[in-house]
C-alpha cells in the first residue's frame, strides 16, 4: 500500500495577519503549511521535493514573489506555484513574466474595506 503524504504548501507573505489566517484555513482543510513572512528566510529554508505548492505574495520587500519563484525554480523546477496579490496590475505583470503559466496560478487577495 502506498503511503500518501499530506499535501504540503510553502506560504510566503510579508503580512503576518495574512499568513496567520491563510495558514489556519489551509491547515483546517488538511494541508500541511510552512509559513514565512520573510521571502529571504523562505528561500534559505526551501527544500527540493518537499512542497506540492508555493503560495507566494507578489509585493514583498527585498525579494518579490516573482523573484522568489525564479530562485526556487532553479533548484526545483517541478514545484507548482500560485501567486497572490491585492494589486490588480500584478495580474498583467504575471501574464508577461510567466506566459506559460495558467492564469489560475494568480489569485487576488480581497482588500479589507473596513480599514
Amino acid at each position: 500500500m502506498l503511503d500518501k503524504h499530506p499535501f504540503r504548501i510553502l506560504l510566503v507573505d510579508d503580512e503576518v495577519d495574512i499568513t496567520s489566517v491563510t495558514k489556519r484555513g489551509l491547515q483546517s482543510n488538511g494541508f500541511e503549511v510552512d509559513a514565512f513572512n520573510d521571502p529571504a528566510e523562505a528561500l534559505s529554508n526551501f527544500k527540493t521535493g518537499v512542497y506540492d505548492l508555493l503560495l507566494l505574495d507578489v509585493k514583498m520587500p527585498k525579494i518579490n514573489g516573482f523573484e522568489l519563484y525564479r530562485h526556487i525554480s532553479k533548484v526545483d523546477n517541478k514545484v507548482k506555484v500560485c501567486f497572490m496579490s491585492a494589486v490588480e496590475s500584478y495580474a498583467d505583470e504575471f501574464k508577461t513574466a510567466f506566459p506559460n503559466q495558467s492564469e489560475s496560478c494568480f489569485t487576488r487577495k480581497k482588500a479589507n474595506l473596513n480599514r
